[in-house]
């Protein structure tokens, strides 16, 4: 083991008591797997319920992200308006809200006698909490964030340079967005929609206050999980199994972008 630059060697203790810290339960979790039952857990009704439930939600939450959010990002990387500030801590503030208070928020906004929802009922006939429809909008309104800022990210790296040198050349706002602007950042909006499927894949606190639990309708598999605790802990082992899976496969896919500075 070496260290760069100045050797501190009263720091390496603290760092691997940090290191244990995070790789112990997940190793825990992996001993403690059913692996020689675990299909046969997954195709039980309720998990195969929940995991159908949660490919939809987390599906069309990440398609919702990325027509949401593309104009978005774009938005606070092009344009210069005053208080951009403030809408990017609006932007941000779900990834660092605690999930019940989004749910709650959502609920005030889009219930029956929201600000907004009581809009919808009487006009459309919309009803969102504890519906499908609700449970992609609390798993959206959690993962959007994450889009955006990868993909915003992205284009301020990127800079407006591209974009001006298609305009002399006499490419329209459309046709250089389309064939410049997102060929030059694909990589970061296939980041983003990993991320942000991944975040709506996972989402429980949000999820469970505006969309409730119901089976079949809005029970994704973190909240199978949670159920899954009291009734039969070894089936919430065996989805909490899935779950780290999926989040490895994900960093994996995104080494370059979350690993590539790191060396053997």
């Amino acid at each position: 083991m070496t260290a760069h630059g100045r050797p501190t060697p009263w720091l390496v203790g603290p760092a691997l008591v940090a290191l244990a810290a995070l790789a112990v339960p997940l190793v825990a979790l992996i001993w403690r797997a059913p692996w020689s039952t675990l299909a046969t857990i997954l195709a039980g009704t309720e998990v195969s319920e929940a995991l159908g439930v949660s490919l939809v939600v987390s599906l069309v939450s990440a398609l919702l992200c990325l027509i949401a959010g593309l104009p978005l990002a774009w938005f606070l990387a092009r344009v210069e308006v005053r208080g951009a500030g403030v809408i990017r801590a609006i932007v941000v503030l779900p990834m660092v809200l605690p999930p019940v208070v989004g749910g709650t928020a959502l609920l005030l906004a889009l219930g029956r006698r929201g600000l907004v929802g009581q809009w919808l009922e009487r006009w459309f006939g919309l009803t969102l909490p504890f519906t499908t429809a609700g449970a992609v909008v609390a798993a959206t309104f959690v993962a959007l964030p994450f889009f955006v800022v990868t993909v915003e990210s992205a284009l301020r790296q990127q800079g407006p340079d591209l974009d001006e040198a298609a305009a002399t050349l006499g490419a329209g706002p459309v046709t250089t967005f389309f064939t410049v602007t997102l060929p030059s950042v694909r990589s970061a909006l296939a980041a983003g929609l990993a991320l942000s499927w991944a975040r709506a894949l996972g989402e429980f606190g949000a999820t469970i206050t505006f969309a409730g639990n119901l089976a079949g309708r809005t029970r994704t598999l973190p909240l199978e999980t949670f159920l899954a605790l009291e009734r039969d802990p070894e089936a919430a082992v065996a989805i909490s199994v899935v779950l780290l899976v999926v989040s490895a496969a994900v960093l994996v896919g995104l080494r370059s972008r979350w690993l590539g500075s790191i060396r053997p």
